[in-house]
């Protein structure tokens, strides 16, 4: 088979690592790919976005199946275009993806459908938002409607802090279109959880639950970033918490999505807080998460490909889907100052009897040599029997690989093993 991965990050080399270990498939080819990932797929200068290159090179090549990884090719109708040539896809079509693309579709939905979530308003005139910001409680949530690279999300202390959010997102366009309406929800407090899940629009299949660590620096200080590093299972995620989050969250926003007209087949992905009154929905997105594949897909038993086709066939219900019963730490290398200003171009030292537990995000080969060119440049992860032993080989690994200004926490799943010490 030949097989056509769409993106560029760490998350498209786990993914494309875990379809490797599938002996029919003869090719992979990544659009655009990175340089970490030469070893394991063909890398082809064609843009995630550039949905007419991505379509001609796939009828070009007789690409037999494709995998549409990143937000922004799915919510542009990549999918839709390429399965208009015949050619089978893993992700959801554009009409599906919204879900993720508007997060005011996404609160509606969940609204309608009485999925619990935080409470919100909408707001399209920057003036009325304000307005509402001067008797509405704080801390408050401010979020551009649109896609923002992970970064659309501002929390605000104070009225002060919030009406600055406003200002950056509706007026000064921070994110672009991307802010033209914004969310103003409540700030709700608990434990976060990120669940990926496989779904054919029938059957929902939850994969190992994992923790994010958004912030820039040790004990979850300084700023948002795209994920400093993860680790899975997320042990605030009880078998009482899964068996509430099927019933209340899981299920009924796949039946919501079918009662719309978008039926979603791809990874679902659920961004949960686990609050006082329960489980609520923070956000939804239509893809895997990075760095979250980067621990979920290393301890995947069932083959990947598979898994895929019968997502893309409507027939998941009719697979076994296993998980290893074990523990799994992902660290991220950054550049120094990322995610505000970085230098690019430092060579990279991978050791090569640690390069398979190493997923590639921001790297370029220049004159035979692999360079940084990004502020998430490498994700390290390990996987073991106890969550602690995962933890610090994923640091021993981490602590091999050299490349001027390596930055990275030095914290990565601290707060978990606290958590699974209290439990």
């Amino acid at each position: 088979m030949r097989i056509l991965v769409v993106g560029g990050g760490g998350r498209e080399h786990a993914i494309i690592k875990k379809l490797k270990e599938n002996k029919s498939i003869e090719k992979i080819y990544a659009l655009p790919g990175n340089g970490g990932m030469a070893k394991e797929a063909e890398c082809v200068p064609v843009g995630a976005t550039d949905l007419e290159g991505i379509r001609a090179f796939a009828v070009d090549h007789k690409i037999d199946y494709a995998v549409v990884a990143p937000d922004d090719p799915l919510v542009l109708g990549c999918v839709d275009l390429l399965e208009a040539e015949g050619i089978p896809c893993f992700g959801p079509r554009s009409e599906a993806a919204i879900i993720e693309g508007s997060k005011v579709f996404s609160k509606d939905l969940m609204k309608k459908y009485g999925i619990p979530t935080a409470a919100y308003e909408v707001f399209d005139d920057a003036d009325k938002a304000l307005e509402y910001l001067e008797t509405a409680p704080m801390p408050i949530v401010v979020k551009a409607d649109g896609l923002a690279l992970g970064k659309g999300v501002l929390i605000a202390q104070d009225l002060d802090e919030a009406k600055a959010a406003v200002i950056s997102i509706m007026r000064d366009k921070q994110f672009g279109k991307s802010g033209d309406q914004i969310v103003i929800e409540e700030f709700l407090t608990g434990p976060e959880v990120s669940v990926l899940s496989f779904t054919d629009g029938k059957t929902v299949v939850p994969m190992i639950s994992s923790m994010d660590h958004k912030r820039a620096g040790d004990g979850d200080t300084g700023l948002n970033t795209g994920g400093m590093g993860t680790v899975a299972p997320n042990p605030y995620y009880t078998d009482a918490v899964a068996k509430q989050c099927m019933d209340e969250i899981f299920m009924p926003t796949i039946e919501a999505m079918n009662k719309e007209g978008r039926t979603f087949k791809g990874c679902l992905y659920f961004g949960l807080m686990i609050t006082e009154k329960g489980p609520r929905v923070i956000e939804y997105n239509c893809r895997f998460g990075d760095p979250e594949a980067q621990v979920v897909l290393p301890l995947l038993k069932t083959d990947l490909l598979t898994v895929m086709q019968a997502v893309t066939d409507g027939k998941l219900s009719e697979i076994d889907v296993e998980f290893a019963d074990r523990y799994a730490c992902c660290v991220i290398l950054a550049s120094d100052g990322y995610p505000v200003s970085y230098e690019k171009g430092f060579e990279l030292d991978i050791p090569a009897e640690i390069e398979d537990d190493v997923f590639v995000a921001g790297a370029k080969i220049e004159n035979g040599k692999l360079l940084t060119n990004g502020g998430r440049v490498l994700g390290v992860t390990a996987v073991a029997d106890t969550l602690a032993e995962a933890i610090g080989a994923a640091y021993e690994k981490a602590d091999r690989i050299s490349f001027d200004n390596k930055y990275y926490r030095t914290d990565i799943g601290a707060r978990a093993l606290k958590a699974g010490e209290a439990n």
